[in-house]
């Protein structure tokens, strides 16, 4: 039985109680005061309607769903409708398009662009715990996509192209990548940011790597220009498959983005790949993950821009 078949995807009511107990494991919680005392669900009356899933705050007397704070507050579609969105874009391994959400959720395009852009703002990783740690293998590598605003036609190489930076930590299994703007300073701040110095630093033979592998335990590098890529335990193999399943997926389901919206579409990926099921985690597991990533974002839609088309 599909996933889609459960009651939450399709009674709004039940879509309430169902993120309720994803957000609210230990009982319901005031957004405004952060109080758990005293808040009682607001009932519905013959002489009031009253909005699925409202709740009184005792303590401050107001009112809330378990929507405000999140990325859905102020969303106007059906929230069933919204979880429905958040399971297809996480258990499909290769995303979906805005205009295929807007076919199956009987939306429209604009609608199901800026629902996108919340459900990847969800899916962004908040604290960062730092790779490699214990003396754990990172591999980092840069790939390039698509075409910079203003760059111009293509005079070879990949100088018109927007840069990704990519880390992979082989005892996790998870990624983490990057829209790097500003070439080697910004990848050696990132390298810095996230890995544990303790970390084996695992890259190809790019020079920029040289200085800022003397930070970390190790250092190693394959060399691709002499067609080596597999050294003993050294590569960046892994770092590289990830790069082919974004590029396949951005490029067969969204084609093209703005610059400024890539790294929401990075996340996604990102995402996935580190809640995939090589490493246990299920579609029904991955889409509670991103739903428990919506508390605390809020994504407005003139900061979203709807002058892309995704």
């Amino acid at each position: 039985m599909s996933m889609l078949s459960n009651s939450y995807f399709h009674d709004e009511a039940k879509a309430f109680e169902f993120l309720e107990s994803v957000l609210w494991k230990d009982g319901p919680v005031c957004p405004h005061c952060g109080g758990m005392e005293r808040i009682t669900k607001v009932k519905a009356n013959k002489a009031k309607r009253i909005r699925l899933g409202l709740w009184r705050c005792g303590p401050c007397k107001r009112q809330f769903t378990v929507k405000v704070g999140t990325v859905f507050e102020h969303a106007r579609l059906p929230l069933n409708k919204a979880l429905q969105a958040a399971y297809l874009m996480t258990s499909s391994k290769k995303g979906i398009s805005a205009h295929q959400l807007h076919r199956t959720l009987e939306v429209t395009y604009r609608t199901a662009w800026f629902l996108a852009h919340r459900i990847r703002e969800a899916m962004r990783e908040g604290a960062l715990a730092p790779f490699g740690l214990n003396g754990g293998a990172v591999e980092v590598d840069e790939t390039y996509i698509g075409h910079r605003k203003g760059a111009g036609k293509p005079k070879g190489g990949w100088g018109h192209k927007m840069t990704v930076l990519g880390l992979v930590d082989r005892s996790t299994g998870r990624s983490r990548l990057f829209h790097v703007e500003k070439g080697g300073p910004q990848i050696h701040a990132i390298v810095l940011g996230n890995l544990a110095r303790e970390a084996r630093l695992m890259t190809d033979e790019h020079t920029m790597y040289k200085k800022i592998g003397r930070e970390f335990a190790e250092h190693s590098a394959v060399h691709h220009y002499n067609k080596e890529y597999v050294r003993g335990d050294v590569t960046t193999n892994t770092v590289e498959g990830s790069f082919s399943i974004f590029k396949r997926g951005f490029k067969g389901i969204y084609q093209h983005c703005a610059e400024k919206h890539l790294h929401r579409y990075l996340a996604e990926y990102e995402f996935r790949y580190s809640n995939r099921e090589a490493i246990g985690i299920n579609d029904g597991a991955r889409s509670v993950r991103a739903l428990e990533g919506i508390v605390g974002k809020r994504l407005t839609y003139r900061d979203s821009s709807m002058r892309v088309a995704a």
